[in-house]
């Protein structure tokens, strides 16, 4: 009975904060406007609307010397350029719940924007957290957020944070929603947050016995009669009380945000690379932004299927011409000049090797080519395998076995491998796997990139199957090849090279055209940090015992 109780509770505050927000801006009108009917007082007097506190901007904020300093700020509108907690709980609710569940706190909007600032967050927790699992939080919190935070840190107050030697953040947000990015990435010592209740391995939606965090309040629990040394807020009056506990207090104002190159944290000096990240949603879902993305998703779903149904049953440059039609930019570059096997070599067909960003990257290059392609992968859906256009094939993982299998193929016909074994969506490749290079010595380089502006068409911990249509759910998906020339001979195995030489060659040439960087992480680290696995499918086929 803990749960209704609960729920019956926040509906009488909700309810109370309406009642209480309108009667109040009635009676401000009523004081405001009174003068005109006898009161002979202005309305605002200077006097009484000047802030308590006065303090510096962060740029003022001299940075050397803070070696062991000690600095308390929060990170929404402080770290962060946007003040604004509204998209971060969308994130949760979308990636780590359902859809159902944003668009429930989509449809809360219009009431949130009568709510005080703790009356809103709890609704907003309350529909975001609601049964929501433990695992789910902590999988969108380790996998989802810090590649949205870090897109939105401040590089100002950000070089102010790092200046220091210790560092504590304190926010009224749920702990569990920025703690994992803050200690990982900002190298905090320690976060001070809202705590939520839970029960089992699910939460509850509401908050714990030690109910809503005020910052003010404690920064003085947990620092006492000691003062930090630097305090960073905004301009609100929360933070005011908030900052002026420190010894040095600066504020972040909008102005300062909205200035452009010093405020934006450009991607060289973000504090650690994000490499790897999961999600469907490829944009900052803002209010705003998520009602577009719901108002879409109807029209994109029949669009991604008209897509895939033209690539499947019509040629390929019919397909091409028709997809293009619907919005899907294909951009291809070098394809005329592509390799074929020549008579005197057996009829062994060409080995594509590919940066791999989305499992519809062998598609698009059969499509650029105009001609069949065989592709080989680790881990395919059945659903994919059906949908596919071009012959797919999936390997094993024992290389012995998968040598054999190539083998065979490229006996066949022109063969599509991509060495990473799984897809990147940020500017850097992971490290090749030599085998190809072993099995061929006509070798063609592609380099492959996508752009999109909605869906990400990859993910490591979501279902496989709905890859290629979250991808080609986009309004205006892009996908660039650029098939480079055939490798030389001299720098093949038969020219003397070992495997591992022409796999990091070919990682560097595609690298450079690319304008991407080359790392030696693989698979299993992506899968590891993501979903806690070593992204191997298992096969369902296994007998039981």
């Amino acid at each position: 009975m803990v749960l209704p109780v609960e729920l019956i509770k926040l509906i009488d505050l909700v309810w109370y904060q309406l009642l209480a927000n309108s009667c109040h801006k009635a009676a401000r009108k009523v004081r405001n406007y009174g003068f005109l009917f006898g009161n002979s007082s202005p309305p605002n007097k200077p006097s009484q609307q000047q802030p308590p506190f006065s303090f510096p901007s962060v740029t003022k904020c001299v940075l050397e010397g803070r070696d062991s300093a000690t600095i308390a700020c929060d990170i929404f509108g402080a770290l962060l350029k946007s003040q604004s907690v509204f998209p971060y709980f969308m994130l949760v609710a979308f990636e780590g719940g359902s859809v159902i569940r944003a668009f429930l706190l989509l449809l809360s909007c219009p009431i949130l924007l009568v709510l005080d600032y703790e009356l809103k967050l709890r609704v907003m927790i309350f529909i975001t957290f609601c049964g929501l699992r433990r695992k789910d939080m902590e999988s969108v919190g380790r996998a989802v957020l810090p590649k949205f935070y870090l897109d939105n840190l401040n590089l100002q107050a950000y070089e102010v944070l790092a200046s220091t030697g210790s560092k504590f953040v304190f926010t009224s947000v749920p702990r569990v929603m920025v703690e994992g990015f803050l200690k990982e990435y900002l190298e905090v010592d320690d976060v001070i947050g809202t705590e939520l209740q839970t029960v089992g391995h699910y939460f509850t939606g509401f908050l714990s016995k030690s109910g809503f965090l005020v910052k003010h309040r404690a920064l003085k629990e947990h620092f006492g009669d000691k003062k930090p040394d630097v305090g960073l807020g905004t301009s609100s009056l929360h933070d005011h009380l908030f900052i002026s506990l420190c010894k040095e207090a600066y504020v972040v104002n909008k102005e300062d945000s909205k200035s452009g190159s010093n405020s934006v944290m450009p991607r060289q000096k973000y504090p650690k690379p994000v490499i790897f990240h999961d999600g469907r949603l490829a944009f900052l879902p803002t209010p705003s932004a998520t009602l577009a993305m719901f108002m879409w998703l109807p029209l994109g779903i029949i669009l991604a299927i008209f897509r895939i149904s033209v690539g499947i049953f019509l040629p390929y440059k019919i397909a091409l011409f028709l997809v293009t039609l619907t919005g899907l930019n294909l951009s291809a570059k070098g394809c005329d000049n592509s390799t074929s096997a020549k008579p005197d070599q057996e009829k062994r067909g060409v080995l594509y090797v590919c940066t791999h960003r989305t499992l519809l990257d062998p598609v698009f290059l059969s499509t650029s080519l105009c001609k069949p392609l065989t592709a080989v992968t680790y881990s395919l859906s059945k659903m994919s395998e059906i949908i596919a256009p071009i012959k797919t094939v999936r390997l094993t993982r024992d290389r012995k076995k998968d040598g054999e299998t190539m083998q065979k193929l490229l006996s066949e016909g022109d063969l599509v491998v991509c060495p990473e074994g799984t897809t990147c969506r940020e500017p850097y490749l992971l490290r090749f796997s030599s085998l190809f290079a072993e099995l061929a010595d006509e070798i063609v380089p592609v380099a492959i990139n996508t752009n999109v502006t909605m869906f990400y068409g990859t993910t490591a911990s979501g279902l496989k199957c709905l890859d290629p249509i979250f991808f080609l759910m986009n309004p205006r998906p892009g996908y660039y090849v650029e098939v480079l020339g055939k490798l030389p001979k001299d720098l093949t195995c038969a020219g003397g090279k070992s495997s591992n030489d022409v796999a990091n060659y070919i990682q560097r040439k595609l690298a450079d055209a690319l304008g991407f960087e080359c790392t030696t992480l693989t698979r299993k680290d992506k899968y590891l940090m993501l979903a806690g696995n070593e992204g191997i499918v298992q096969d369902n086929k296994r007998k039981k015992p």
